[in-house]
């Protein structure tokens, strides 16, 4: 058994065990902050209040326009003396005192997760903190492989409470994921408020697979989710899939069917049934509607068009239909992101490709200069099984156990596809059969931390038995944090 020299994940670029005690967090301890950065701030009382005690009648103090560390203290600053990017960080641990710093806030966010994993489990679960708390010396620098490093969660197929989502947004933070792709429309409902188009939600989203009660958010309540990720350094990616996947939307709006009839709500879980009619003004009417409303509460890059498993289009229609959304989404200022499916339509040189069938060759998207996020289904796709006995999930892509989700590099996934086209990669999580937050907990958990690594940690760095063994030392953090994981037989898990 390969014993890690540590138990971070994603594993960090530079890990240099230091000498001497290790430095206490009690009572007396203070968070110092250089500056006084709104963002470096609120990652301080981040800090503060993981590392607060049960029996200390507030959190470790936070001091803002701090110059210097002082014994005792943990110091964070903006400012890293190594090249950590945008979103790395250098963390330095002695018996003395802790110094944290970055770049970039996000740099310090995510030097906070590490500094999370030196800690003992029971720092996340409030009622059995310890009274002082231990890191050991060491020296860390460390920055992501990738700028993309995504989770998607699919709310539209089983609707997911905004409690929910915030709670998945915690998650993948841990693992210093930076994006939720948020698939907030299917054939099977209608997840977000537009309100120059009403009926979406009283109607489209008034159901789910098998039938359940469906529901959607206000735009407030979306609005809330974006600003709890951002505070999370998370960039939420909304989806509303098309031309097909479209049935709620169908159901809801008689004008957007070619023949001007409303189908019946579907509780199913068939694709490729379904499409916009594309030959008709109105339907672009209400793209741009649906585009301006949703882009209005969410002020990130990016807004994501679907465009996959369409079979009622011709080839033809289908290219016109992606080359006029596209122009939609600039307009209100995003970056269309689509499903490998958009590949060989005349893309703009902004839109992104979102590689998910393994045996499809992007070469035409490549030739132009696209860039791709990797999402390969028989390697990164959440709902498949674990194995043949697994009670959730699907199998059409294979079974993945985490070996297979860990063993894959994203150069040299795809012949042609060059280092430099890659942004990064995704984890989706599709919610045919997964109707709870603890189904999706078992399905992402634990492969969500190996395609996590594989997003943040260089390629020469990453092995399969040391990567296990640092994975089986989180069961203690994960069952603390009442994650429901799957207890993979790869892996041993230590539980205390």
């Amino acid at each position: 058994m390969t014993q890690p020299r540590h138990t971070i994940i994603p594993a960090p670029v530079s890990v240099r065990p230091g000498t001497g005690d290790a430095f206490t967090i009690g009572p007396a301890t203070a968070v110092l902050i250089k500056g006084a950065d709104p963002q470096t701030v609120a990652v301080g009382n981040y800090l503060a209040r993981l590392v607060a005690s049960v029996d200390a009648p507030a959190p470790p103090a936070v001091e803002t326009g701090v110059d210097a560390a002082r014994d005792g203290s943990i110091h964070v600053s903006l400012g890293a003396s190594a090249d950590v990017g945008d979103e790395g960080y250098e963390l330095t641990v002695t018996a003395q005192r802790v110094t944290l710093a970055a770049a970039k806030p996000a740099g310090l966010f995510y030097g906070v997760q590490t500094l999370r994993h030196l800690l003992p489990a029971s720092v996340e679960y409030e009622a059995a903190r310890r009274r002082t708390l231990r890191v050991p010396p060491i020296h860390i620098v460390d920055r992501p492989r990738f700028p993309w490093r995504g989770a998607m969660l699919d709310v539209a197929r089983h609707f997911f409470s905004a409690e929910d989502v915030k709670r998945y947004i915690d998650l993948i933070s841990l693992l210093k994921m930076n994006r939720l792709h948020l698939h907030l429309a299917d054939d099977q409902g209608w997840r977000i408020e537009i309100k120059s188009w009403p009926n979406l939600t009283t109607h489209g989203g008034s159901t789910e697979v098998g039938g359940g009660p469906g529901g959607f958010y206000t735009q407030a309540q979306f609005a809330d989710i974006v600003a709890y990720a951002a505070a999370r350094f998370v960039t939420i990616v909304p989806e509303i899939d098309m031309p097909g996947h479209t049935n709620a939307a169908l159901a809801s709006y008689a004008e957007l069917n070619c023949d001007g009839v409303a189908p019946k709500l579907y509780t199913g879980i068939d694709v490729g049934f379904s499409a916009l009619c594309v030959d008709k003004d109105v339907t672009y009417k209400f793209i741009d509607d649906v585009v301006r409303e949703i882009s209005a509460l969410v002020p990130t890059p990016y807004f994501h068009v679907g465009g996959d498993e369409v079979k009622k289009l011709t080839p033809e229609q289908y290219a016109r239909f992606i080359e006029r959304v596209q122009t939609i989404v600039q307009a209100h200022g995003k970056l269309m992101v689509g499903w490998d499916e958009i590949a060989p339509v005349n893309l703009l040189p902004s839109s992104i490709v979102q590689h998910w069938r393994p045996k499809e060759s992007p070469k035409v998207a490549v030739a132009k200069g696209a860039k791709f996020i990797l999402s390969p289904a028989h390697k990164a796709y959440l709902d498949m099984k674990y194995d043949a006995g697994t009670a959730l999930g699907l199998n059409w892509a294979g079974l993945i156990e985490v070996r297979t989700a860990y063993d894959w590099d994203p150069s040299t996934l795809i012949e042609g596809v060059p280092s430099a086209s890659i942004l990064g990669v995704e984890a989706p999580l599709w919610s045919e059969t997964v109707a709870t937050m603890r189904d999706v907990e078992y399905m992402a958990f634990p492969r969500l931390a190996a395609v996590a690594e594989i997003g943040w940690t260089p390629a020469d760095a990453r092995q399969w038995d040391e990567f296990s063994a640092r994975l089986g030392a989180q069961a203690a953090r994960w069952s603390a944090m009442g994650i429901n994981f799957y207890r993979s037989r790869q892996v041993r898990w230590v539980e205390r």
